[in-house]
């Protein structure tokens, strides 16, 4: 069987204003495919999908009105075939700290509901469009989903223990979800990204050297991997129509230490 062909068709990319959501955005554009950059970053959400040729949709991936939106402003473009769940955040507390206090609830949910149930929203939205669309090939094929988590689903550092939660369910939702959607020909894959270089370690002098420091620990290449990087994985999610079912660590080896 070929690739998935995407010329022609649309997609959603959560967190696509920055970061991997950008970088999958580009190739996805690359590919063909009329992208919406769903994001809650306007000015630059909107930059990035005028040069992809694509548009932009303020998002909040929590909200049921705003997914509906964002999957319809595809939909408006062609056939939606690609959901790419990219947008989170990170919170770094310990469960109780050393004066005894313990974890913010209203933070737990807060990563938890964007994590989580953002990525549960825009996925449930995204497959029901999906749905609702003709076949593209005789194995009845209408579309594939990659979800985001981290390889903090499996080596949760200390501190990061809402963060892994919530990536955790990610991973926990890949299989369940793809048996549902098998019914209505549609794939879901979850990527685990390891050390990546990304906006949330900001930029300047500071932060190069604590990537270099961080990438140290990494197997080989013994650097922070690059947004393009995991896009690659992403696109292959997207156009291997075998691919399913599977949570995929990208992470050149990198297993992380308690601390």
């Amino acid at each position: 069987m070929p690739r998935i062909n995407l010329e022609g068709t649309s997609a959603v990319v959560t967190g696509g204003a920055s970061g991997i959501g950008e970088a999958s955005a580009r190739q996805l554009a690359a590919a063909g495919a009329r992208v919406v950059i769903a994001d809650l970053n306007e000015e630059r959400g909107a930059g990035v999908a005028s040069e992809v040729g694509g548009i932009f949709a303020k998002t909040d991936v929590t909200s049921e009105e705003d997914g509906k939106a964002a999957v319809a402003a595809a939909v408006e473009m062609g056939p939606l075939r690609s959901v790419v769940n990219s947008a989170g955040i990170g919170w770094a507390q310990r469960t109780v700290d050393r004066n005894g206090e313990p974890f913010d609830m209203g933070a737990f949910q807060k990563v938890i509901a964007i994590n989580l149930v953002g990525t549960f929203n825009i996925m449930r939205l995204g497959a029901a469009a999906m749905a609702a669309s003709d076949p593209m090939d005789d194995d009845g094929y209408r579309g594939a989903i990659v979800n985001m988590a981290s390889v903090a689903a499996f080596d949760g550092q200390i501190g990061q223990l809402a963060y892994s939660a919530s990536k955790g369910g990610v991973v926990g939702m890949t299989l369940p979800a793809a048996r549902d959607l098998s019914a209505i020909g549609v794939r879901v894959n979850t990527i685990a990204p390891g050390l990546i270089d990304t906006p949330i370690y900001g930029e300047g002098e500071a932060s190069d050297a604590f990537k270099a420091q961080l990438g140290q620990s990494v197997l080989f290449p013994k650097r922070l991997g690059s947004g393009e990087e995991l896009a690659f994985m992403v696109m292959e999610c997207l156009t291997n129509p075998y691919v399913n079912g599977e949570t995929i660590r990208l992470d050149a080896g990198v297993r992380l230490p308690p601390k």
